[in-house]
């Protein structure tokens, strides 16, 4: 069954680091995710840049609009994601506590399934 580890982090948290603390920070995820594939686990892990960077696409009455930027309310970002493949749903979880970043974010766990459910 596949999981997806959603790491949700405060927006401008980031920006708070300094250089160094940003690789250690990242360096920690990769490690973390080269554990997970060495037991069979990960299917796939990415960081996701700031949602600065972000382009929202919608299309009302068959007309396409792009805006940049995140929500101008919004308190937090998806920062990355691992997808698992797991047994159960308490191994995602036991996972997600394993998870460096559950130390400085919000871990999510979300089990895929089709739209319909």
């Amino acid at each position: 069954m596949s999981y997806l580890l959603l790491i949700v982090e405060p927006v401008g948290q980031r920006a708070e680091r300094t250089p160094d603390e940003g690789r250690d920070a990242y360096d920690t995820m990769l490690r973390f995710g080269e554990d997970l594939k060495a037991r069979g686990l990960l299917v796939a892990a990415q960081s996701l840049a700031s949602t600065d960077e972000a382009v929202r696409v919608e299309i009302r009455g068959g007309e396409r609009r792009l805006i940049d930027g995140p929500f101008a309310e919004a308190k937090e970002m998806v920062g990355g994601f691992y997808l698992l493949n797991c047994d159960r749903e308490e191994e995602a979880l036991a996972i997600a506590a394993e998870c460096p970043a559950a130390q400085w974010c919000t871990v999510e766990v979300r089990r895929l399934a089709p739209c319909s459910e």
